[in-house]
């Protein structure tokens, strides 16, 4: 008898990665879901990761918890204000301050750690390179690289079973993210990209993850379900 095939999936709560676990599950893997309080400000997206999880009646859901304002760096680790801005196009080219140092490395580094535990080869996480805020830990040669990492520092892939990283939104605009969801029945609704909401859940509207979101979901044609402050 055929055993479902394992993969861990990096759930922040958001509107990626809540893709992205719709897509592992379609692909008929047997999903265990990774998030992470690591000191955010957002931390209310935990509570998101929790109600998408049990929506998709994951495997297990692991919530593990590490402090990385002990090195700040970050206007979600650290005593930095959130940028605001009033339009998708004031997003730059540099590399944004919300960018956490070393985040998807460290991420994957417990992911990786999980799936050998489980006796699974393949992570996936939702990064994205087309609409997004320029993060060096987001692009594809990162991704081979890490991946070819992992095949080097694992005792399973060592043995012969090689590690996948799976990125399937890599290439994917917002608006392809969001209509490739809803075909797979993800209820964004239960997701929240905002870096800085508000402790009753409504979100800023004008950080660059919620003006990413907002184009995308105008971009789609789909009605966006989140309560914007603004």
């Amino acid at each position: 008898m055929d055993i479902q095939k394992r993969a861990v999936v990096l759930l922040s709560g958001g509107l990626d990665s809540a893709t992205t676990l719709a897509i592992a599950k379609h692909e008929g893997f047997a999903v265990y879901a990774l998030t992470f309080r690591y000191g955010q400000r957002h931390d209310i997206e935990i509570e998101a990761a929790r109600r998408v999880a049990a929506a998709n009646d994951v495997c297990q859901h692991v919530e593990l918890e590490f402090d990385l304002r002990g090195f700040g760096g970050s206007a979600l680790t650290g005593d930095i204000d959130v940028p605001k801005k009033n339009h998708v196009d004031e997003i730059g080219d540099d590399i944004p301050i919300t960018y956490v140092p070393a985040r998807n490395t460290i991420f994957l580094s417990f992911a990786l750690a999980w799936a050998e535990t489980i006796q699974a080869n393949d992570v996936f996480i939702g990064v994205n390179a087309l609409d997004y805020s320029g993060y060096p830990d987001c692009r594809p040669e990162y991704v081979v690289a890490y991946e070819a990492m992992a095949n080097l520092a694992t005792k399973r892939a060592v043995e012969g079973e090689a590690m996948s990283i799976h990125t399937p939104l890599i290439q994917l605009t917002k608006s392809q993210i969001i209509q490739r969801g809803l075909t797979l029945g993800v209820d964004y609704a239960q997701t929240i990209s905002c870096y800085d909401p508000a402790s009753d859940g409504i979100v800023c509207g004008r950080c660059d993850a919620c003006l990413l979101r907002r184009k995308g979901f105008r971009e789609s044609g789909y009605s966006d379900p989140t309560r914007y402050a603004e």
